[in-house]
């Protein structure tokens, strides 16, 4: 889960880039870096910290040019320290090449023992450098091809923005699972992870980047071109409509915000329940829970109040405080809660461990009871294309079942949205152009540094 940025054609080009990653901050908030061209040479910068910390005034007049690319980052490939910030930047026989990376790659570790056997000699942990060792080695003569080349030779979830002195070149895997979008501001083309982006600058949402297209952009315009052979169906990532993308922007020709409301309102049909208040784990359960609420006629609550400058790391007390990490993020509102049956809604459960602690909260502040209920089906299988899931055996419903499950976060009652409830906003298709992998284990693509998944869901292990 990252945020990549293109722009080309602005003359504050790296003011763009700037705003537009503040307004993807919500996609990563390990590193965020910047490269931008003057058309002769290409300079960068990039740290770890936010995007707002780390580009000051200072910082941004030493980034000069008309077009720029730029990553905000949430490791799932590599750790999370400066060496694997992006965009990544090399020099090589052609020239200097940027890039940036939003998706994983399944054939990384493949490919890298390939190439350190060859001879390359890789500066990071990152899968995305891979792609830049494969351009690097490639014998096409132009850029683009060179790009097409490369990627020819790699599986798995890519939107990417790659800039060089002249060119700045948009690509989305054959797949879609990672959105990208875009857009025109003026004379100027911004390429964006999300039309929020897009919102902020001023710029116009022209389109989606098609699955499996290459965008150049230089001086001549913009051109299109589709090199990749497309699959049978699109395989856009279900959980950028459920969690990841703001819901102010428009994901996959839906808007976020309304798909969200959607899941609550099926999850109150799916999963009734006589109660007092729904309450929302903020941000990302709110939207669900306004569904929920309003196909219930149950009131909405702010029952927990989110702590919006809670950063990666802080100090922990010497003294043991009970839910501390969870403590630090919400605190409930109790004149609300006490006595009060409770309906608290949240996009997802993972280990178990947030929603136990979350219903200790608000039984601690006064609820009568507490009814968990999931927008999202249970999330059984890891994620390979971008998201920094556990191992199958740390994610709790693929070794608990229902009831367990409730058992083991305390709750009163607990329900999830079903798989074909989760598609009410395409029933004709019942999901059938989304992976949701994580659901139920159909992975699309091959999984060569994942064997022993590939054979447990082939049913070989």
């Amino acid at each position: 889960m990252c945020g990549i940025v293109g722009i080309y054609g602005h003359p504050e080009a790296a003011n763009m880039a700037y705003l537009c990653l503040y307004a993807l901050q919500h996609r990563g908030q390990e590193s965020a870096g910047m490269a931008t061209s003057t058309g002769d040479e290409i300079h960068q910068y990039r740290d770890m910290g936010l995007v707002a910390d780390i580009f000051t005034r200072k910082v941004l007049e030493k980034l000069p040019g008309h077009s720029a690319i730029g990553h905000v980052r949430y490791s799932t490939a590599g750790e999370s320290e400066r060496k694997n910030s992006q965009p990544f930047v090399i020099e090589y026989r052609k020239g200097v090449l940027a890039l940036a990376h939003n998706g994983n790659l399944t054939n990384a570790n493949a490919l890298r023992d390939k190439l350190e056997e060859d001879g390359s000699i890789f500066q990071s942990t990152m899968d995305s450098e891979a792609i830049m060792h494969l351009i690097a080695l490639s014998q096409k003569k132009t850029f683009k091809d060179r790009i097409v080349d490369a990627l020819g030779q790699v599986e798995g979830a890519y939107s990417l923005v790659f800039l060089d002195e002249k060119n700045l070149i948009a690509v989305r895997d054959q797949y879609g699972f990672r959105p990208l979008v875009l857009g025109k501001l003026d004379k100027a083309y911004v390429v964006a992870s999300e039309t929020c982006a897009l919102d902020l600058v001023g710029a116009t949402y022209e389109r989606d980047v098609e699955p499996g297209e290459v965008l150049v952009i230089n001086e001549k315009g913009l051109k299109s071109y589709r090199p990749f052979e497309r699959p049978k169906k699109d395989c856009h990532c279900i959980f950028e409509l459920i969690y990841f993308a703001r819901p102010d922007s428009m994901a996959f020709g839906h808007s976020v915000y309304e798909t969200r409301k959607g899941f609550g309102r099926q999850l109150a049909r799916e999963h009734p329940i006589d109660a007092d208040l729904v309450v929302p784990v903020p941000d990302s359960g709110v939207p669900a829970s306004i569904g929920y609420a309003e196909e219930s006629g149950i009131p909405f609550q702010l029952g927990l109040v989110r702590n919006h400058y809670v950063g990666r790391t802080f100090i922990e007390p010497e003294s043991e405080i009970r839910h501390f990490g969870v403590k630090i993020k919400l605190n409930p509102v109790k004149g609300y809660l006490e006595g009060k049956r409770v309906v608290v809604v949240d996009d997802s459960i993972v280990r178990g461990t947030t929603s136990k602690k979350i219903v200790t909260m608000l039984r601690k502040a006064g609820a009568k009871e507490v009814h968990v209920r999931i927008s999202s089906p249970p999330t059984c299988w890891p994620c390979f294309y971008g998201i920094d899931t556990p191992t199958r055996e740390e994610l709790i419903a693929s070794t608990k079942n229902l009831s367990q499950i409730k058992r083991f976060i305390g709750a009163d009652s607990l329900g999830y949205l079903s798989h074909d409830g989760l598609y009410w906003f395409e029933k004709e298709s019942r999901g059938e152009w989304y992976c949701d992998a994580c659901f139920t284990g159909n992975y699309v693509t091959k999984l060569v540094d994942a064997p022993h998944i590939e054979k447990l869901v082939s049913g070989k292990l």
